[in-house]
């Protein structure tokens, strides 16, 4: 099996700045104000498809990453150990979802969107997941079905409290988002959905940025 990607945008914070986060200036200001980087980063990578194509704004929106809103999870925990209590506002706005909810509320996305989480940490198995909701599609009003759809995936920098704990690193934050098609066009990236080769280019998100960035240069 293979899907075509025709077009991706991503976003990742200067080295001398991990914690830098877009600007967001397209976005209402109340709005923006209380997101989070994993957010603001997960809105710019996806408004670098919608921006120019007012119909990509139609495609439902499969986001994925590893550690979703870490850095409010970590001040929700901290409140629960040092007042016994969550405060709703921050609750609401920590869970997983978070990033896709805001984003499709920012840019005006309507065809609703998926959070998925990698199975046994393989980056790979959340393009398949975001795939199969193209390859096998389901029928929409009037016959039509989805042939795209659009794929996102954000992890933001990991606090630094965080620094003993096995598994921590201390890689950049990255966010970017892709087009998954069922259908070629010019330009478009092909990606073999294989095992063999998702495990070649896709385990980790930098391996599979890197990959449509190298095809992208040709």
């Amino acid at each position: 099996m293979k899907i075509y990607i025709t077009k991706f945008s991503s976003f990742t914070p200067s080295p001398e700045n991990p914690s830098e986060t877009p600007k967001l200036p397209y976005v209402d200001a109340l709005f923006k104000r209380r997101l989070s980087q994993i957010t603001r980063m997960t809105i710019e990578a996806v408004h670098g498809l919608v921006e120019d194509d007012e119909k990509n704004a139609n495609l439902k929106l499969v986001f994925a990453s590893f550690r979703g809103e870490i850095a409010r999870q970590l001040k929700i925990n901290r409140g629960l150990i040092e007042d016994a209590e969550i405060m709703p506002a921050q609750f609401s706005i920590s869970v997983f979802n978070t990033p896709p909810a805001a984003t499709t509320i920012a840019l005006k996305m309507k065809a609703g969107y998926t959070a998925i989480y990698p199975s046994e940490d393989n980056f790979s198995s959340c393009i398949l997941a975001a795939a199969s909701g193209i390859l096998a599609p389901v029928e929409h009003r009037e016959g039509e079905t989805s042939h795209k759809i659009i794929f996102a995936y954000a992890d933001e920098k990991i606090p630094d409290e965080y620094k003993d704990v096995a598994g921590y690193t201390d890689e950049l934050p990255l966010a970017f988002a892709c087009i998954f098609s069922t259908e070629n066009s010019d330009g478009a990236i092909e990606v073999d959905l294989s095992e063999e080769n998702l495990s070649g280019i896709a385990k980790v998100p930098k391996d599979f940025l890197d990959f449509l960035l190298k095809k992208q240069r040709g």
